[in-house]
């Protein structure tokens, strides 16, 4: 009997034990799957994708946004949508002074739920153009996350023209440690992604700079992939893994944050609701 009561207790604290690095769902904050990948990635592939690579959920826009939809109709637990204001890969660069553009997202919000806007490119005073001060007024009025891929001169500006703006910062902005952590003192509701940001690992360690802003910011880090191109989702899995190998040289619990239970409280959970003249959780 005794036998049988230290076995169910040597089951109770495996099953209650958290998972080892090399075998942390991931959250994956930052993905697209835009309209030139699509032939070559098709939907049901990608998912194959992220299941292998052990991603849970991504957050994924795309540029016109179907991309998104489709993967959303086949994968509607995994897939995360956020809102991106390109039609075409061309409109990187011109987006911020196309007055076409704030109509299109205006028509999108009032069909379909979203967690962010973005990933969008603006820099400097940029972010005082017409265009990307209604695209904040957007994400206040719909409770939406600003994925900027930014410098830090443009992240100021949006918490210039909205206080409680809830910033995801892309690419940790390509800063030093040091000055992603003073704008994570500074500003309580940024938050920074680190997709595509080589320098806080290498060799499975975490570089030292970065080691401090993790430990003081648990909270404010998630992964991320940027599948910008149709041959990244073919990194996908390569990525995880590698992410993993670096996160196991932090604290298990810090390494969870950032692995996973970041993006869960931020972005995850059901989107809800039924936009005016839309339809409900996020499906046409």
């Amino acid at each position: 009997m005794r036998c049988l009561l230290v076995g169910f207790s040597l089951l109770a604290t495996l099953a209650a034990a958290p998972a080892r690095a090399d075998q942390l769902p991931i959250f994956d904050a930052h993905m697209h799957y835009s309209h030139d990948a699509w032939d070559v990635v098709p939907p049901r592939e990608v998912v194959e994708i992220l299941k292998k690579a052990g991603v849970k959920r991504a957050m994924v826009s795309s540029s016109n946004n179907e991309g998104t939809r489709m993967l959303q109709d086949v994968a509607p637990d995994v897939i995360v949508p956020e809102l991106r204001p390109y039609r075409s890969r061309g409109e990187i660069s011109t987006w911020a002074k196309d007055p076409t553009v704030i109509p299109f997202l205006e028509d999108l919000l009032s069909k379909r739920r979203y967690r962010a806007i973005g990933e969008f490119h603006i820099y400097g005073a940029d972010a005082d153009l017409p265009n990307m001060r209604r695209v904040v007024e957007l994400a206040s009025q719909y409770g939406l996350y600003l994925h900027s891929h930014s410098d830090a001169d443009a992240v100021v500006r949006h918490f210039r023209q909205d206080p409680k703006a809830k910033v995801l910062w892309a690419h940790s902005g390509f800063e030093r440690p040091e000055k992603v952590r003073e704008m994570l003192r500074t500003y309580p509701t940024l938050w920074c992604d680190l997709a595509f940001l080589t320098s806080h690992a290498s060799n499975g360690k975490v570089a030292p700079g970065w080691r401090e802003a993790f430990l003081e910011f648990p909270d404010r880090f998630v992964l991320g992939t940027d599948t910008f191109t149709p041959e990244r989702w073919h990194y996908v899995i390569e990525h995880a893994r590698w992410s993993r190998q670096w996160l196991a040289d932090l604290p298990p619990d810090v390494a969870r944050k950032i692995a996973y239970e970041n993006g869960d409280r931020l972005f995850g959970g059901e989107l809800g609701g039924k936009p005016e003249g839309g339809a409900v959780g996020g499906r046409r």
